[in-house]
């Protein structure tokens, strides 16, 4: 999944910060959606890598994922920010999503979402 996260890292539309990000999710039939992330020169309008893979695969019509990688470009791993842990919370069916953090580096980090995001905002706390 790293090797799939770092392929599409190298699609990336990156022109301003040239920090190309890519995220591979599993879903819960086994199958790999890809995304990476999407600068936007109105910065607000970005997409980070871990949510683009989240929408496209909403949009191919999963709703349930078990693992995820995200590949960066740095010698250490480096952790999503907190609105793909928040967005990675709404789809994650089981209480310890994994989490694969892989960079140019030779380390990788294996975590949990629950980890990463140990009370994240949910249907159930809404009123």
């Amino acid at each position: 999944m790293l090797e799939a996260a770092e392929r599409v890292a190298h699609r990336a539309h990156a022109p301003y910060s040239k920090f190309r990000v890519g995220a591979a999710i599993e879903t819960a039939d086994g199958c790999i959606v890809e995304g990476c992330n999407v600068e936007n020169a109105s910065y607000g309008l970005t997409i980070c890598a871990e949510r683009a893979a989240v929408f496209r695969a909403v949009a191919s019509g999963y709703h349930a994922f078990v693992r995820v990688a995200i590949w960066t470009p740095t010698e250490r791993p480096s952790r999503p920010c907190g609105a793909c842990r928040q967005v990675l919370a709404e789809f994650a069916r089981r209480a310890e999503l994994e989490v694969l953090l892989g960079c140019q580096g030779d380390l990788v980090d294996i975590l949990t979402l629950a980890e990463l995001l140990p009370e994240p905002f949910g249907f159930e706390d809404q009123a």
